[in-house]
């Protein structure tokens, strides 16, 4: 039997993969269906950490008159909303869950504490990093490459609406090429969007992979644990 290539994960969710097709609020039905697909992951031996973004409630760099500090701390609420929610999924199904924030709300999550958080993965209960790193200016995705260095992770797995990471934009370009791997330089002088320059930058300092790959395909968190060529692999 084919043993999984990693043995500690970060998986990052945009906000808007939580919404389902309506990309907004919550779809009940999507959150089931993520909670399955962590839950294979868990019963492959695999310790996996979650960050989840916020868009699908807020987005605080849209807003064009609000002070830009104020628009992250909302839209670091707006993750802890989508980590409760993800939570009670995977508790459903019978996955033990600890959500963690940046942000101290004791009545409602434990403290980001970093020893706490291995220990916690030690014992395959499945981790949720919420509220951004607690700073304005800072987006989930480089919560996710701070988390994943922290913890020690192998790789990030980046589930996004998009199967992969292309030359152009696929919605804009029909004709976009599909990238099957790319460098992290690369990712930084073309401006791909995989995330944003400051995460990219940190995964490529610690070294940390990434995996792109599409939410929308049931199987696709498990092809990537163990290590298939799905999406786009940066590195």
């Amino acid at each position: 039997m084919l043993e999984p290539k990693y043995k500690r994960v970060i998986l990052k969710l945009s906000g808007e993969a939580l919404g389902g097709n309506k990309g907004f609020g919550l779809d009940e039905e999507t959150l089931i269906s993520i909670a399955e697909q962590i839950k294979k992951i868990v019963q492959l031996g695999v310790q996996i950490a979650v960050v989840v973004g916020g868009g699908n409630f807020w987005r605080g760099r849209s807003s064009k008159t609000m002070d830009r500090a104020t628009a992250d701390y909302m839209g670091m609420l707006a993750t802890v909303i989508n980590s409760l929610a993800l939570q009670d999924a995977l508790e459903s199904v019978n996955v033990p869950t600890r959500v963690q924030t940046a942000i101290e709300m004791k009545e409602v999550a434990e403290p980001y504490i970093r020893r706490k958080a291995i220990s916690h993965l030690n014992k395959n209960i499945v981790v949720i990093f919420a509220a951004g790193t607690g700073n304005p200016f800072f987006s989930t995705d480089t919560t996710a490459a701070l988390r994943a260095a922290e913890i020690e992770a192998e790789i990030i797995l980046l589930a996004k609406k998009v199967d992969a990471v292309y030359d152009s934009d696929p919605l804009m370009n029909t004709s976009a090429k599909k990238l099957d791997e790319i460098s992290y330089i690369d990712v930084l002088n073309k401006g791909l969007g995989v995330m944003d320059a400051t995460a990219a930058s940190l995964c490529m300092d610690n070294k940390i992979p990434i995996h792109v790959f599409g939410l929308s395909e049931p199987g696709n968190m498990i092809k990537a644990i163990y290590g298939e060529k799905i999406g786009t692999l940066v590195r």
